[in-house]
């Protein structure tokens, strides 16, 4: 699927894509990302900031719900090459920087292989950079102070247990919930709020516990890291999730 890129408020902007999402945050002196696809997403990432009138200088920060190849690939040309400053939740920055690696193994997708829509999927991430390894050795904790400076004044909501440093973003009335909260997956089997499958999951019931935190948040618009944007109670989507989980 080609690039979708939805107004979501004046200053928030929703990429949207077949394999993951990225959000775009801007003001009058330029944007942020909140994640950035996979190594294989640069053109559609600079095309997303090109739709906005924005080129690379205009790109002041990186952020990353979590440090996973799908969420944070580009970034790692847009660091080396670039130097744009990535930031994270300070429990995710060594993730972040390679200094260990929390993430489904080949080996763990491949007991799955035989299932078409798997045997899809692998081929397609492969194909966007997937098996990439490398870090973002610059990679810095997102502190108060740095957010207030960024455009839209981002905050951080952690939501471990996709990754041990996962972190959620309010901005602009809007929930940015990376994969603590998605609308659906390549692998899922119905769309609407719910967990990823257990396999991408560090730690499940930590995904079941930060619903929680969500569930608190008083937002009417979640922009996921897989699947549509969801329009309605935050809580009632964390709810939905919540027991969809149980079943599985």
């Amino acid at each position: 699927m080609a690039l979708a890129l939805d107004a979501v408020t004046d200053s928030v902007h929703f990429a949207y894509t077949d394999l993951v999402n990225w959000t775009l945050v801007s003001d009058g002196d330029g944007v942020i990302l909140i994640d950035a696809g996979f190594p294989g997403s640069r053109r559609d990432v600079l095309e997303s900031l090109r739709r906005l009138g924005f080129g690379v200088d205009d790109l002041r920060a990186i952020l990353l719900t979590h440090a996973h190849v799908d969420h944070f690939g580009s970034a790692i040309w847009f660091a080396k090459t670039h130097g744009t400053p990535v930031y994270c939740h300070v429990d995710e920055v060594d993730h972040a920087r390679r200094e260990y690696l929390e993430q489904a193994s080949p080996v763990d997708i491949a007991k799955h292989i035989w299932q078409p829509r798997y045997l899809k999927w692998s081929v397609a991430i492969t194909r966007a950079g997937a098996m990439t390894r490398d870090g973002i050795p610059s990679t810095r904790a997102l502190t108060e102070d740095i957010a207030a400076r960024l455009p839209g004044s981002p905050v951080a909501v952690p939501t471990p247990g996709h990754t041990g440093g996962h972190c959620s973003f309010v901005v602009d009335g809007v929930l940015v919930s990376g994969d603590a909260l998605v609308t659906g997956h390549p692998l899922a089997r119905h769309t609407g709020p719910q967990l990823l499958p257990k396999l991408f999951n560090h730690d499940q019931a930590g995904c079941v516990r930060s619903l929680s935190a969500l569930e608190l948040l008083d937002i009417d618009v979640l922009l996921p890291g897989h699947g549509p944007v969801w329009r309605g109670s935050i809580r009632e989507a964390s709810e939905k999730a919540r027991a969809q989980a149980k079943v599985l």
